[in-house]
């Protein structure tokens, strides 16, 4: 069997980092057992459907290094859907019914008042074709709902969840066409999941009474179902369902300046009982990702713990992956000096500066004889080799200074500051006319 996954966003908004995380594991899914990643535009929603955020879906899924192996569109396909909705209405699988919303949230409140489930009663049913006609002679469009067989519990073993068991009595029949004519999300899923050839579904927890419903959907149409695996929901830092975390996206990744290596790194393991580790290179992700890993407790996100996985990637990344990215004149040399020192790549602009200058000095006026020796030797020093260590030999011997006493000062008048880089690396950036230039002020 050909493994295939999809990931099935709607064009209605950017991807935040909830469906991030889904696209993500569909996507290793699918590389592990050497299957395709699909993705399909849910777009049956005319009104708020947009075309720019298919464009940004697919820039997001390209920044993430998410790529499609095949691409569909559900607007393309309604056809499809009316052919076998027509299949399965004349088989008797789904029918019509009238009531209002306002009727049925009537009914609802009614059972609830009663301590009852708020079920759909099937009324429709009910009615002879005589009231359906008179129904809409006066105008009244139908809904249409699928009809479940409330013969056997729907049972299937989750690829997360273990058994699931689902009793349909106990269950609306899911309206799956509007009045209008426009389709809701459950039968053009399903169809699409079964004439697409999908294998494996890997979603959230929210979804295990829909995949109950279209179980029963595959087996009308006459399709095998695919595997489901469904992971529990990202929670925030501070506990609950966050409403932020519907917010949090690519775009706010890439002006944080989070990598999309550490992005993968995080939401590949949460959730999971493998460590997050800042690895750059997808192919440990691949092969560690195993859906019995997955535990049931909802998976906590964590900026704080992206933003310090992103550090170690920066780390990590060489100078050709960043190229681009740097300053103007800034050499792989200069980055792989500085590049311990950074949090994001865009703090190399930072460290740019001090190296090219001017720098405003932070020197304490108690070590202006100490700076001025300091800049005399380098005057003398080999700048050749190891400037830093001769520098700093020469003046341990000179002056009597070691430690802190010896260090600070020296880096506060050539950088301006208090930390940064080694300066055994640095020195040689900044060259001998800068350091004579800064130790001499």
């Amino acid at each position: 069997m050909t493994v295939l996954t999809r990931f099935a966003p709607s064009p209605t908004g950017r991807l935040h980092v909830g469906n991030i995380r889904t696209a993500l594991h569909n996507w290793l899914w699918a590389q592990k057992r050497g299957g395709r990643f699909l993705l399909r535009i849910d777009d049956t929603d005319k009104e708020r459907s947009e075309e720019h955020y298919v464009e940004l879906i697919r820039a997001d899924l390209a920044w993430l290094g998410l790529v499609p192996d095949g691409e569909e569109r559900q607007s393309a396909r309604f056809a499809l859907y009316e052919a076998r909705f027509t299949a399965l209405r004349d088989a008797g699988h789904v029918y019509p019914a009238y009531e209002t919303a306002q009727e049925l949230d009537l009914k609802r409140k009614i059972a609830a008042g009663r301590g009852l489930p708020p079920v759909y009663d099937r009324a429709a049913l009910a009615l002879s074709d005589d009231q359906r006609a008179a129904l809409e002679a006066e105008g009244v469009a139908p809904h249409w709902r699928f009809r479940l067989d409330h013969g056997a519990a729907i049972e299937w073993d989750d690829l997360i969840r273990g058994h699931q068991r689902f009793d349909p009595a106990t269950m609306s029949d899911p309206v799956i066409r509007r009045a209008d004519g426009s389709w809701l999300y459950m039968l053009p899923s399903a169809i699409d999941d079964a004439e697409m050839g999908v294998t494996h579904v890997v979603r959230g927890e929210d979804h295990v009474s829909n995949t109950a419903l279209q179980l029963q959907m595959f087996a009308a149409l006459g399709s095998p179902p695919p595997a489901f695996a469904h992971e529990a929901l990202l929670v925030g830092s501070e506990g609950k369902l966050s409403k932020r975390l519907g917010s949090v996206g690519v775009d706010q990744f890439r002006e944080a300046g989070i990598e999309p290596e550490a992005v993968r790194a995080l939401l590949a393991r949460i959730g999971t009982s493998d460590p997050v580790e800042p690895l750059v290179d997808t192919a440990r992700l691949i092969d560690t990702f195993d859906f019995g890993r997955f535990g049931r407790a909802p998976a906590r996100f964590d900026e704080a713990e992206l933003s310090a996985v992103n550090t170690r990637i920066v780390h990590q990344l060489d100078f050709d992956s960043v190229a681009a990215r740097l300053p103007e004149g800034m050499g792989r040399v200069e980055w792989d000096a500085v590049r311990p020192n950074l949090t994001i790549v865009a703090e190399a602009a930072d460290w740019w500066r001090v190296i090219e200058g001017p720098v405003e000095s932070a020197t304490d006026p108690a070590d202006a004889d100490f700076l001025a020796e300091a800049a005399r030797v380098a005057g003398t020093i080999d700048w050749s080799a190891d400037p830093w260590h001769a520098l700093t030999t020469a003046l341990k011997a000179s002056s009597g200074r070691g430690g802190k006493a010896l260090f600070l000062p020296l880096r506060r008048a050539l950088t301006g500051l208090d930390h940064g880089p080694d300066m055994k690396a640095l020195l040689p950036l900044i060259g001998r006319e800068r350091a004579l230039a800064r130790l001499t002020a």
